[in-house]
């Protein structure tokens, strides 16, 4: 969407900053032993205690109220009996409408003890993230945000998931503008109004370059080939003086 007025943007703070602490709240309770569908339950009564839905049941009918995705799971987990491991590289990804305004963040958590390369692969996942977020503004480029953040990822030794891409969102979960790379795409031409609503949220792997279905159920995503994958998300709206970040808890 493009937000046109003051009452839409109050709405998008209000969504934004409830999801930001939802995903804020599990990553703080995620812990060894406890199993993925706990964790969802966390963010399900946070999101109900706010008077927000979730998104991806709402839109899609998904069988939990958050993606949890663990290890070689890169996307779109279901909640369910796996238990947090020691070690663990856990991708949450919260999103929730309230009064027909949606908002979608995400951040991967690595459940202590964590190797160094893991350390620094969660670490630079948010750079590239925030490298995405600053080329954010009214009349610029979409595409220069996957150049960035591909010189960012060329430059630190990492890959990029090519078939996983940011969206448009706002009135619902996913509209346009639809497959906003955040990889180099020099077939990208389009430029962002004062005022578009949508995500930026790069995966950024050591060694994965697509994600693949599952063969056990018609929603988890796999890295491809197998490697540690992070993804982190905000929504965000293009505005003449750059990025509004919705997505921040408070």
């Amino acid at each position: 969407m493009t937000i046109s007025n003051e009452e839409e943007l109050a709405c998008l703070k209000e969504i934004g900053r409830i999801v930001a602490n939802a995903l804020e709240a599990m990553g703080k309770a995620l812990e060894p032993g406890m199993t993925t569908s706990e964790l969802d339950q966390i963010g399900r009564k946070l999101l109900e205690a706010a008077g927000a839905r979730s998104a991806p049941e709402l839109a899609y009918a998904f069988p939990g109220a958050t993606c949890i995705s663990v290890n070689e799971e890169i996307a779109h987990g279901i909640p369910g009996v796996r238990r947090i491991a020691r070690g663990d590289l856990v991708n949450i990804d919260v999103s929730a409408e309230k009064d027909g305004f949606f908002a979608d963040t995400g951040a991967s958590f690595a459940v202590p003890p964590v190797n160094r390369s893991i350390e620094r692969l969660c670490k630079d996942g948010r750079r590239a993230m925030w490298t995405g977020l600053r080329q954010v503004g009214a009349g610029k480029p979409i595409a220069g945000i996957g150049q960035a953040i591909g010189t960012f990822a060329r430059k630190y030794g990492y890959t990029l998931v090519k078939n996983l891409a940011s969206h448009g969102v706002g009135l619902s979960l996913h509209e346009k503008p639809t497959e906003i790379a955040t990889w180099p795409d020099a077939s990208e031409r389009r430029t962002m109004s004062d005022g578009l609503v949508f995500t930026v949220e790069p995966f950024l792997s050591i060694g994965a370059e697509w994600a693949e279905d599952a063969d056990d159920d018609p929603w988890t995503l796999y890295s491809s080939p197998r490697a540690p994958t992070v993804q982190y998300e905000h929504t965000v709206i293009a505005t003449h003086n750059g990025p509004l970040v919705l997505t921040l808890p408070g």
